[in-house]
């Protein structure tokens, strides 16, 4: 079946598909028999990714009107109808996924099951549409496409008030639809005989040979006739849309010496396309997957320019710079760069704009992994590179592609877990990126500081908090995961001027229920010691009861611990009648103040109202109090800690 009629204009982006155009025309309008979930997939490459763009452009109002929707097929044209949620997921985790669809339908819900729950209960039908299934994640590594469709799209799928469309790879197409009534789903395979429109590809590379559409002026793309011979015979041989994009870009990118009659040089394949491209430059087709390699095994948008030639050579085996200098024509038909402003987030100025180079298509990268003799082994190589590249050993002046994907590379190669004992790592790297690369590692295999950074990773990524308070949250964590020693390190050897330290924590069972600083009275003319009242369960160890139930010898009233303030551990003798709490007066002549909410406390300077802290956590805050002198005393659920509160400065806690 092919893709147009005699008597309708083709799609001007697509070029064909009709039969394809059809089914997701007919899917929009919820056409009788329709069904109202639609998986569309194929081999890498097949064009699905333009396909379902040319057809969002039907949905979109403002594309509508650039389109000529009167010349075309009318069945392949959806009604206009508000534009369905198109939550992209290259790049993002699942559940970022997730909550860009419960975004974009304004929905309250605060977990994932309420998510399903709220959109079960509309009343009308919500539009779907999940593109770059394959480009999920921001680690490859760690199978996100598979986690998204398991864990996001299969629910929504059976959720009856979610018409949903989604682009995935064929491996997960039938996972997708598994378990759902007959009639609901439709799979449109476009490798499939019945969706496959060979015409398309002729008309592709036609349109790619004309200067009218961006070609440049060449002797077989300025002749009419050589032009559409050239574009016929790449169309015929080519397997798919890649395959005509990357036989034009080696035409049109070296189009020394090349012969439009001579059939020898137009791929078949991806394969093929690297290996005839190589041999018409005179070069070996190994060379050109070595300088490709790196690109491969990228991760994110891509590798920066400056560490091509690094990376290459350390996947070779040998300098790779000379042939990277001189093989610009040779790489550049299969190489897509990029400019990225930086963020300016980070310190050093090592963030600033720079190139990104990544393969023109994910198939290439597939093509080019499978060439290589081991992929873990080419990780390894360059994940040492890549360590080698950051200056000092400091993550902090490291370039942002190295600090945030090295552990990419380093989960692929099976060395993470040796990786993740580095708190300058955990401060500085991207935490989308590293939770992701973390959590895809057995649990088993983490040491303690990776555990705790996986416990905290959650906050880290919610605040989007920049380096400095991340190193905040992770100094806590530490101090409360009984690791000092990477507390002190984040303090000490960061260069990082932190809002607090955290000076101790505290662990109770069934939480603590309500705090209070206080000074207990030396003996003897001795200086007073800070204190922490900590009311916990009763029966709690070394807790003695409280108020009157201690004075009937009761113990099933509230119970109580007195905790040094400032100096860890417990003061089982102390005498809770003894102990001073501050009077209104020192609170309010005190520098500083004390907000709470249910998960957050902010600590501000009475003389300007500026906040110098505001802490955050996981589990709701039970009680708070502020010692006059700036030691933060906190108790949750968990157990209670004391920070001191440095004036200077702004800060998140977990």
């Amino acid at each position: 079946m092919t893709g147009s009629t005699e008597d309708y204009a083709p799609h001007p982006h697509i070029g064909g598909r009709t039969a394809a155009l059809r089914a997701l025309a007919a899917w929009r309008a919820a056409a009788p028999g329709a069904p109202r979930v639609v998986v569309l997939t194929g081999d890498a490459g097949s064009g699905r990714s333009r396909l379902l763009t040319g057809f969002l452009m039907l949905c979109e109002p403002e594309y509508r009107k650039r389109l000529p929707l009167d010349a075309m097929d009318p069945s392949t044209v959806p009604p206009e109808l508000p534009p369905p949620a198109v939550p992209s997921a290259e790049g993002l985790t699942a559940a970022q996924v997730l909550w860009l669809i419960a975004d974009h339908f304004e929905l309250r819900a605060t977990g994932v099951e309420g998510v399903y729950a709220e959109l079960a209960a509309l009343d009308e039908p919500v539009t779907v549409v999940v593109p770059d299934v394959d480009r999920a994640g921001p680690v490859r590594a760690a199978d996100e496409p598979a986690r998204l469709v398991r864990e996001v799209l299969a629910p929504l799928a059976a959720t009856e008030t979610v018409r949903l469309m989604a682009e995935v790879p064929r491996p997960l197409a039938a996972e997708l639809v598994e378990g759902l009534s007959p009639g609901t789903a439709q799979i449109i395979d476009l490798d499939a005989p019945e969706w496959a429109d060979p015409d398309v590809l002729v008309r592709f590379a036609q349109a790619a040979l004309n200067p009218e559409f961006g070609a440049p002026e060449l002797p077989f793309t300025v002749d009419p006739a050589v032009r559409l011979a050239l574009g016929a015979a790449i169309g015929r041989r080519a397997g798919s849309p890649l395959v005509v994009q990357l036989a034009v870009n080696c035409v049109l990118m070296a189009p020394e010496g090349f012969d439009p009659a001579d059939e020898r040089f137009l791929p078949t394949s991806v394969g093929a396309a690297l290996d005839l491209h190589a041999r018409r430059l005179g070069t070996d087709s190994q060379t050109l997957r070595m300088l490709l390699a790196p690109l491969a095994l990228a991760e994110a948008e891509g590798i920066p320019v400056q560490l091509w030639a690094r990376l290459a050579s350390a996947v070779a085996g040998h300098d790779m710079s000379p042939a990277i200098a001189g093989g610009l024509l040779l790489a550049g038909p299969f190489v897509q760069p990029e400019e990225v402003p930086g963020s300016g987030a980070e310190s050093d100025g090592a963030d600033e704009g720079r190139t990104l180079l990544r393969l023109q298509h994910p198939a290439l990268a597939e093509e080019i992994r499978a060439g290589l003799p081991n992929v873990a082994a080419a990780q390894t190589q360059i994940a040492m590179s890549l360590l080698e590249a950051v200056p000092e050993q400091d993550w902090g002046k490291a370039d942002p592609y190295v600090r945030d994907h090295i552990a990419g590379h380093t989960l692929e190669a099976g060395l993470l877990p040796q990786l993740l004992t580095d708190p300058g790592l955990f401060v500085h790297a991207d935490p989308v990126a590293l939770r992701a690369a973390v959590e895809a590692v057995p649990l088993e295999q983490l040491g303690a500081p990776a555990r705790t950074y996986l416990r905290t990773a959650p906050l880290l990524t919610r605040t989007q908090a920049p380096a400095v308070l991340r190193a905040a949250f992770l100094e806590t964590a530490f101090v409360e995961d009984g690791l000092p020693e990477y507390a002190e390190a984040i303090r000490e050897r960061l260069g990082l001027e932190l809002p607090w330290q955290t000076l101790w924590s505290l662990p109770v069972a069934g939480g603590v229920s309500a705090v209070t600083v206080g000074t207990l009275p030396g003996a003897e003319g001795a200086a007073a010691t800070p204190v922490a009242v900590l009311v916990v369960p009763p029966g709690t160890p070394g807790a003695g009861p409280v108020g009157a139930a201690g004075a009937e010898g009761g113990e099933s009233g509230p119970a109580a611990l007195v905790h040094g303030l400032v100096q860890p551990g417990l003061l089982d003798d102390a005498d809770l009648d003894r102990i001073v709490r501050p009077s209104e007066e020192e609170r309010a002549a005190a520098p500083l103040g004390l907000s709470r909410g249910g998960d957050y406390l902010r600590v501000w300077n009475r003389a300007d109202q500026e906040v110098v802290a505001a802490l955050i956590s996981d589990t709701p805050f039970t009680a708070a109090d502020l010692s006059p002198d700036g030691v933060l005393l906190v108790a949750t659920e968990r157990g209670a800690k004391a920070l001191r509160i440095r004036a200077a400065g702004a800060g998140i806690a977990s």
